[in-house]
């Protein structure tokens, strides 16, 4: 496919990147250590660090992983943790001893932190004590050998952090008892491990830095292997478009999303490192009145988000009042920007909201709407650079402007693949193009637009969720006797999850269901609908009709 929207590219966007730039991830950090080393690196409830505290304290880390618990290439770290100061400690620590980083929601259940600690092969876990009643129920079903155990105080210095600690465990009662004898205080691994000598390790491009979790687009979770150069790739290709734009040394960027999602983490963590950004790392974002509040303490530039958050703080109270003087722009990704929410933004803020769009397995960037776009018009942009993309009929047949079909996406951040699924991989890369699963058209001038999601993946607040996965565990309640899972649309989250259920015991309630389903499932996965049916609409071979369903 020859690249028609190239003439639409901005004068100073490049066309290809160099994904062999650098190495690995770690040259990244390192350059920019080196050349913002007083510069503040990441701000969290007040406090803050340099770049050279940040590579000062990563290094120790990495030490202690190295010299204490003897690990190196190819271990998996899962780190479990919220926005907090703790969490590029250690995940540049975990890196620059040459491990694979699996990023954990903190908010998984017993039942979604056992497989996803089983299937990556993790022995060591990050895990803030908040969280850790929920590991407890499942560690010994793991190959977990290793817990380092944080507080959210623990790097906010001795006075603060004990208030702060104190008050979420004993005021506020956030941390549920637990037993974990074997665990390692976060703080004395930084200690002790400053006192190591750290081994550099050599890592090659292609080694896998991210076991990213995520359902593709069907299924139970995989891990997409995403290596260096993937990540380095994506880098490069998102900070093209960007340069234009920003200062080196003087960008103050909102991380309210969380960085173990691969929109933040790129985005903003690793992206912005580059430029020797400060990070403002907001905890708790649904606490809107705390996150205005942290939006007044600190001139921002550039704030990142999905529509739910753009919307929410424009309905925060505060935020119009806020000064915008220096703020550049915002990029909306994960789920679609509504254009309602983007017109509001811009008068409220005086600046731009822009829409990208990307998936897990592509590290996350595929497309983004130029920076000197006038108006937001409901297209994901241009493909950034090195990045072709397609449309393809149900024959794999490529279709040409308007004519909607399955998006294709080809370049060097799509994913090696899925970790130990070959199969899955095989059904995701088809002769070198990634199968995106989302439904899209382009128009003469290149841009595109998302249209339909080919499979029935459901996307809450951008995140995905599996019907599957809602299946299953729905259908583990005993008085269940058949279920459907669909997405419907909502003003808040874009969509939320509603299920479909024939009883099995007349007795079964709703209560009874929504309390099954928030022991089972994380918030955003869990039902907020629910129908009883008699029967379920299904094909001639007894396969459920989602979609009938959907559609009535």
């Amino acid at each position: 496919m020859d690249k028609i929207w190239l003439n639409q590219y901005p004068e100073d966007v490049p066309a290809e990147i160099d994904p062999d730039q650098y190495t690995n991830l770690i040259e990244v950090m390192d350059e920019a250590c080196y050349r913002f080393a007083d510069r503040t690196a990441f701000i969290n409830m007040g406090k803050g660090i340099t770049y050279q505290q940040l590579t000062d304290e990563s290094t120790a880390f990495a030490s202690y992983l190295q010299n204490e618990l003897g690990l190196g290439k190819g271990d998996v770290v899962a780190l479990m943790m919220p926005n907090l100061l703790q969490y590029p400690i250690a995940l540049f620590g975990a890196l620059k001893a040459g491990c694979t980083i699996a990023n954990v929601n903190p908010l998984y259940t017993a039942r979604e932190l056992k497989h996803q600690l089983t299937d990556s092969g993790a022995t060591t876990i990050v895990i803030v004590a908040n969280f850790a009643n929920t590991l407890e129920k499942v560690i010994g079903e793991t190959q977990l050998k290793n817990v380092i155990l944080t507080e959210l105080g623990d790097q906010l210095g001795c006075v603060k952090g004990f208030i702060v600690n104190k008050v979420v465990k004993h005021i506020k009662k956030m941390v549920p008892d637990f037993n974990l004898p074997q665990a390692i205080a976060f703080n004395q691994v930084i200690k002790a491990g400053a006192k190591l000598e750290f081994k550099k390790v050599e890592i090659d491009a292609e080694e896998t830095a991210f076991l990213q979790y995520t359902g593709g687009t069907t299924g139970v979770a995989k891990g997409a292997m995403l290596s260096h150069r993937n990540m380095i790739a994506n880098l490069l290709q998102a900070a093209a478009w960007l340069d234009s734009s920003l200062e080196y040394g003087k960008e103050t960027i909102v991380t309210a999303l969380p960085l173990y999602h691969i929109f933040a983490l790129l985005a903003n963590c690793l992206n912005f490192m580059k430029y020797g950004a400060t990070n403002l790392l907001i905890t708790n974002p649904r606490d809107m009145p705390g996150f205005v509040k942290e939006l007044q303490k600190n001139k921002f530039t550039v704030l990142t988000g999905v529509n739910t958050l753009f919307n929410g703080l424009l309905n925060a109270k505060g935020f119009a009042e806020l000064d915008f003087s220096q703020f550049k722009f915002a990029l909306g990704g994960g789920m679609a920007v509504q254009r309602p929410v983007a017109q509001r933004w811009e008068k409220v803020t005086g600046a731009k909201l822009y829409e990208a769009y990307g998936l897990t397995e592509c590290s996350p960037a595929v497309a983004i709407n130029p920076m000197n776009q006038n108006a937001h018009t409901g297209s994901i942009g241009l493909p950034v650079p090195s990045t072709l993309c397609r449309v393809v009929d149900e024959n794999g047949n490529e279709l040409g402007p308007n004519e909607a079909g399955e998006l294709q996406v080809q370049g060097p951040q799509v994913m090696k693949g899925y970790f130990n699924r070959p199969d899955a991989t095989a059904e995701a890369i088809k002769d070198g193009w990634f199968c995106t699963g989302d439904m899209a058209e382009y128009d003469e001038n290149g841009y595109f637009r998302i249209v339909d999601r080919k499979k029935d993946m459901i996307l809450v607040s951008g995140f995905n969720v599996y019907p599957n996965e809602i299946e299953e565990v729905v259908a583990m309640h005993d008085k269940v006797l058949e279920v459907a899972a669909v997405g419907i649309k909502d003003e808040k989250c874009g969509e939320v999850v509603k299920i479909f259920v024939v009883k099995k015991d007349e007795s079964l309630t709703e209560e009874e269901l929504k309390a099954h389903c928030k022991e089972n499932l994380t918030a955003y996965k869990r039902p907020k609908a629910i129908e009883f049916k008699d029967e379920l609409p299904k094909t001639n071979v007894g396969k459920i009709l989602r979609r009938e369903l959907r559609d009535n």
